[in-house]
């Protein structure tokens, strides 16, 4: 199996973290958005790289083959954004999967303990992987206003990162 790396995002991987995410939103799933439509990807490190959040990239061989970024919303709560794995990536090889992992981590260290996301409903395997890996659904009127929301969003999940305190937000 490949090696792969997980780095913070650094602005040399700029315009492969565009390149990926853009022919994901618009070839894969027909979603017709632009990076100007998304002011945070223009904007990595002021919007992800702050308090307790960050944007990872998944690397092979210098090659952006992954994203995954955590927005800090505050009160230990956090937004899981921007999570795209290149398609040969993506089932067995593992690759969302250290993605993921290496956030979960992170939210340890920083003391998160809720990380919500928001996603469409066009994304079925994603949201497969979501649920596989603890996120549970939650209505919309549950993610706490501050959530960064986008018109594109239509179901949203929770994960927390001490998982006995799930129960209490449900």
């Amino acid at each position: 199996m490949p090696k792969f790396e997980i780095k913070p995002f650094t602005e040399q991987y700029r315009d492969q973290v565009f390149s990926l995410i853009l022919k994901i939103q618009n070839e894969e799933f027909g979603v017709p958005i632009t990076v100007q439509d998304q002011p945070d990807l223009a904007n990595i490190s002021s919007t992800y790289q702050k308090n307790n959040g960050n944007f990872w990239v998944a690397l092979q061989e210098e090659e952006v083959i992954g994203t995954i970024a955590l927005n800090d919303i505050g009160d230990g709560k956090s937004a899981l954004k921007k999570m795209y794995v290149s398609k040969n990536y993506r089932g067995n090889v593992g690759v969302g999967k250290l993605l993921l992992d290496n956030l979960f981590d992170w939210c340890q260290k920083k003391n998160i303990q809720e990380i919500y996301l928001g996603t469409t409903a066009y994304f079925l395997a994603a949201q497969r992987f979501y649920e596989k890996n603890g996120f549970v659904e939650i209505s919309r009127d549950k993610v706490p206003s501050q959530f960064p929301f986008t018109k594109y969003q239509t179901k949203f999940y929770l994960h927390c990162v001490i998982p006995d305190k799930l129960h209490v937000r449900l």
